[in-house]
């Protein structure tokens, strides 16, 4: 098997999002273009979020290995010319905006984005569980004409699910901020 150069090693093992994310950014941007990033990471949510981050921002998500629970993903820094601005979900709520409709009996279509197990030790309630990576296999079953609230632990995967929704004709979808990392009041727990 061919071994892959890599010019500078992240790691990122033990941090949870957005943490993986925020770190790979900024170790990207202190490199050269056509350098090659290793970053190492525990989070399982780290596999959709850094490939979302580098389809979004331009840069080449070149792969991962997996090995005894560390994802070891590669990126390869684009040319300046080929990077895209990073953009934010435009349409946002907050915690206490779900809270307050939930509590006066408004039914809502929460998606929790967060890993299976994140979401069983915790979520919103009445919140159905597609995790970021499962997304582009459940897109059927959801109603573009429908409004969705889309719900993570900290707002980055959420903004991501916003952003891949609303690319693919839905157009009522809200991010929920800060996100579950900041949720106060009531929990579903399995």
């Amino acid at each position: 098997m061919t071994t892959l150069q890599v010019d500078r090693t992240l790691e990122c093992e033990g941090l949870a999002c957005p943490l993986p994310v925020v770190r790979t950014k900024k170790a990207v941007d202190e490199m050269k273009p056509g350098e090659v990033l290793e970053v190492r990471a525990t989070d399982k949510g780290s596999v959709a979020d850094l490939k979302g981050w580098a389809s979004r921002t331009g840069h080449q998500y070149l792969g991962l290995k997996e090995e005894d629970g560390v994802f070891r993903h590669f990126i390869r820094k684009a040319e300046a010319a080929d990077t895209k601005a990073e953009k934010k979900h435009p349409h946002t709520t907050t915690n206490e905006e779900i809270y307050s409709k939930i509590s006066s009996g408004i039914k809502l279509n929460i998606i929790d984005v967060r890993e299976p197990a994140e979401y069983a030790f915790g979520r919103i309630p009445g919140a159905i569980s597609i995790p970021m990576g499962q997304l582009e296999e459940q897109l059927a079953s959801l109603d573009p004409n429908k409004e969705y609230y889309v719900v993570c632990r900290s707002g980055n995967r959420s903004d991501m699910v916003c952003q891949v929704l609303t690319e693919n004709g839905f157009s009522q979808i809200k991010n929920v901020i800060p996100g579950m990392s900041e949720w106060t009041h009531e929990l579903e727990i399995d």
